[in-house]
């Protein structure tokens, strides 16, 4: 199936965004290592949440299926290493071929007991819980946060507590920050002890009041759509419910790069207003390594505002719901833009143009934040389709319900051919 999207005349919106999948996960994994009875408030209604929610509330099953949830699988192979039972964790065939032996193997350093029950170094896993008596692990610094993420909320319940060693280059950082704030708020003693080190102290959680606050990720694909919509509207404006200026979120960061693409934030007690602010850049260069989730809504929003980019730091992008780079390249020429890839972790576009597809349609190779930040382009591309709309299920479930009252016009069209 496909939505064929019309943007508004005239886009005024005010959008009530989905709370944050980032905080609701953490948030339930300490909430679980807490053995509370207070659950978080205001949690993610996306699939990403509602699997966490689900293996949580079955610790007796003998099989968790997180299907295509990555933070699930990797916030869960350490939370049931030190869970009491023997499970086997799996996912659908993407999941199984999204790498996880990096954590694996940190968590056996620790005494973990787990085993592949297909391929080495990928999912199914089949995990029996334990008594963990490790208590240092060293991890380079440029693997995905959540494996960091998913060490870091073990440590209170070891018994030594850990102390993680980070070498090289140290990606997402923010993320690793959301996480320690987070289990500050559960309780925890951890804190950066140098620029590289991570000392977590043991005594496990206390049970907590907790809400989780809206998501700046969804948050971006209305500053997209905003920055498309002042190309020809001035007036444009939206306000964004549930957002705050000290978010722990790393994705706050969005708001400072679309005011050099020309959209201005003012914070207010309900979330933010977003207006017109200024000339954008005409070329845009910035380093995505601690915010790569919103690599997909700059590259799009920067093609189809013809401002070149060069962003570096992408290199994670290659093992997310799908090769990133790739489907970024590869849909962006439908639309007519030549970018350029290099070494597996920069993505530039010099203004190189090439003949558009007639009637482009932008697949989304169940990645839903292809699906999101492709969308918006309709404000540039008359009838743009976007292929198996369905999988904002897995992050912001309501977001063409909130494109449709946002003035949006979706119309529904049978798939008639793969056009992958």
């Amino acid at each position: 199936m496909h939505y064929i999207l019309t943007p508004p005349q005239h886009l005024q919106a005010a959008i009530g965004l989905p709370a944050s999948k980032s905080i609701s996960n953490r948030a339930l994994i300490l909430h679980a290592l807490a053995h509370g009875h207070t659950r978080p408030e205001n949690l993610s209604d996306c699939d990403d949440t509602r699997v966490m929610v689900q293996a949580l509330a079955h610790p007796e099953a003998d099989t968790l299926d997180i299907g295509a949830a990555g933070t699930a699988m990797r916030f869960l192979t350490a939370y049931l290493s030190v869970t009491p039972g023997t499970r086997l964790l799996t996912g659908t065939a993407r999941m199984q071929q999204r790498p996880i032996g990096i954590l694996v193997d940190a968590l056996r350093s620790l005494g973990a007991r787990m085993e592949y029950a297909g391929n080495e170094g990928f999912p199914p896993l089949r995990i029996t819980g334990t008594r963990l008596t490790g208590r240092e692990v060293t991890l380079a610094g440029n693997v995905s946060s959540q494996y960091i993420s998913a060490l870091l909320m073990t440590g209170p319940v070891l018994p030594q507590g850990l102390t993680l060693h980070l070498t090289g280059d140290i990606i997402s950082r923010p993320y690793i920050d959301l996480t320690l704030r987070l289990m500050h708020d559960f309780g925890a003693q951890a804190q950066w002890t140098s620029e590289t080190d991570i000392a977590v102290s043991p005594g496990g959680y206390r049970d907590t009041p907790f809400r989780v606050e809206s998501d700046w990720s969804a948050a971006s694909y209305w500053y997209e759509a905003m920055a498309l919509a002042l190309r020809t509207d001035a007036q444009a404006g939206a306000v964004l419910y549930g957002l705050s200026p000290d978010s722990p979120q790393g994705d706050s960061r969005g708001a400072e790069l679309f005011a050099r693409l020309g959209v201005q934030t003012e914070f207010t007690a309900q979330g933010v207003t977003l207006r017109a602010g200024g000339k954008p850049a005409t070329r845009l260069e910035a380093d995505l390594v601690d915010i790569p989730d919103l690599a997909q809504t700059f590259v799009v929003t920067c093609c189809l505002l013809d401002i070149p980019f060069r962003f570096s730091g992408l290199q994670s992008l290659k093992i997310k719901e799908t090769d990133r780079l790739s489907a970024l390249i590869t849909e962006l020429r439908k639309l007519g833009y030549v970018l350029h890839d290099e070494q597996d972790s920069i993505l530039s576009w010099t203004g190189e143009r090439t003949a558009p597809h007639p009637a482009p349609v932008i697949a989304t190779y169940d990645d839903y934040r292809m699906a999101m930040a492709f969308a918006p382009a309709c404000f540039r591309v008359p009838g743009l389709r976007i292929a198996d709309p369905h999988v904002v299920s897995k992050s912001y479930p309501h977001y063409w319900d909130d494109l449709r009252k946002a003035g949006f016009g979706i119309e529904e069209e049978k798939e008639g051919e793969d056009e992958k």
